[in-house]
């Protein structure tokens, strides 16, 4: 049975950090937000989770330009 207060990590296994914005180009958090998961509470994992809708809106064009432009590389 599930932990209905359990929630899960955003991260989709495309870590890789997007240095103009701080933010994964996979699941949209910073470093900190990644690194702090674990410790952080249910109500606070998803305070985290609420703003990557936004923040995918606002960056995922421009992040995914410049990662398609150094895989060419």
């Amino acid at each position: 049975m599930r932990d209905e207060t359990e929630v899960r990590s955003p991260c989709i296994s495309i870590c890789v950090m997007d240095e103009p914005t701080g933010l994964c180009a996979g699941c949209y958090r910073t470093l900190d937000e990644i690194a702090g998961w674990i410790d952080l509470s249910a109500a606070e994992r998803r305070a985290v989770a609420a703003d990557l809708a936004l923040r995918r809106a606002l960056y995922e064009g421009e992040i995914s330009l410049r990662h398609a432009a150094d895989a060419e590389r």
